[in-house]
């Protein structure tokens, strides 16, 4: 398993990540602070943080969101995914709610968030909670709240622990978004480094793929595997060649930017590790997908994550820490009123 901290830093005060302006000039512990500080409010974050402020507040958020997926049962993976989103650009600040103004083109309208779904939801159970407790509950604690248990919702039990405490950032802007979000077409360098630039290790990166076991992806995010690949109209050779032509039936143009396709077929509404099995068989749907098998660390971990309890206990664990991504705490940031406006604005 690879580790952020790979090597033995042995005095207390480099034991904690959130310790580094007494570091000498060295850029590869540069590089980790950098990667520290992104998470290092984690630790104001806490159980049931609304206890006495307002102590219906999670339940609020779970009956809300039960109610939502019983009827629609795409919603754990379009929230999973708005969840992964808001994190990655300016930490999970709910920052992805936000609508674009006048002067401001936000993160919502830049192109990696364009078929983001389930503002609805998140919508309801803000005006619920601003009814019970108004000015209480942050936007970004419901978003990491109302993910968790939707995708617990066939399990009947809480996949994973979140811990509360987030307020709401102010600023939202497209561009960052776009720098910022993995792309389906990265490698494993570049997935590799935008996950450390988040505090992430690569044992994160291949675990949070796995959210790619529900849901589905439009055709323009992948065909260039099948028609396109070098830019000589041929197939990716990595790409199962079954499954390759399965996928052409389904997606049969590279102009297609409607046509959607299950991230992993027959299993596409049932969260469980079934998406490392067809991964081994190269039957990813992603280049991101893929890349987990060009590195042997991460290939390593995709064969051990084909246990569904070892799944279960790791993606508690990655959806733990990046729910922790740069979160703003105490009196940072703000607490919305309404989850799409700034509501000092």
């Amino acid at each position: 398993m690879y580790a952020l901290w790979h090597w033995r830093l042995d005095t207390p005060k480099f034991q904690n990540p959130c310790f580094c302006g007494k570091m000498k000039a060295s850029f590869l512990l540069f590089v980790v602070c950098l990667g520290a500080l992104a998470v290092c409010n984690a630790g104001d974050l806490r159980k049931q943080f609304y206890k006495k402020s307002c102590p219906l507040a999670e339940d609020i958020v779970r009956n809300i969101t039960q109610q939502r997926v019983s009827a629609n049962s795409g919603l754990p993976a379009k929230l999973l995914r708005m969840h992964f989103h808001d994190c990655f650009v300016r930490g999970c600040d709910a920052s992805v709610l936000l609508n674009s103004t006048a002067n401001n083109t936000a993160e919502k309208d830049a192109t990696p968030n364009l078929s983001l779904a389930g503002f609805d939801v998140i919508d309801e159970i803000k005006a619920q909670l601003e009814q019970t407790c108004p000015g209480v509950v942050s936007c970004a604690d419901i978003v990491a709240l109302s993910t968790r248990d939707a995708v617990s919702f066939q399990f009947n039990r809480s996949m994973w622990e979140v811990l509360t405490g987030r307020r709401d950032g102010n600023v939202s802007v497209a561009w960052e978004a776009l720098a910022k979000i993995p792309a389906p077409t990265s490698n494993f360098t570049t997935l590799k480094r935008n996950f450390a630039n988040k505090g992430l290790n690569v044992h994160d990166l291949v675990v949070l793929s796995g959210a790619h076991t529900i849901g589905v992806a439009h055709c323009n995010d992948f065909s260039n595997r099948l028609y396109n690949f070098t830019g000589k109209g041929d197939a990716d050779p990595s790409l199962n060649s079954t499954y390759s032509a399965f996928l052409r039936t389904k997606c049969q143009s590279l102009s297609d930017t409607t046509t959607t396709v299950e991230m992993d077929p027959q299993s596409s509404l049932s969260f469980d590790s079934n998406y490392y099995v067809i991964l081994k068989q190269n039957q990813g749907l992603f280049q991101s997908d893929a890349a987990l098998l060009t590195n042997k660390g991460a290939a390593k971990t995709v064969d051990e994550l084909t246990n569904m309890t070892d799944f279960f206990t790791e993606f508690s664990q990655s959806m733990k820490r990046m729910g922790a991504i740069g979160v703003l705490t105490g009196s940072s940031g703000e607490i919305r009123k309404k989850c799409s406006v700034v509501s000092s604005s």
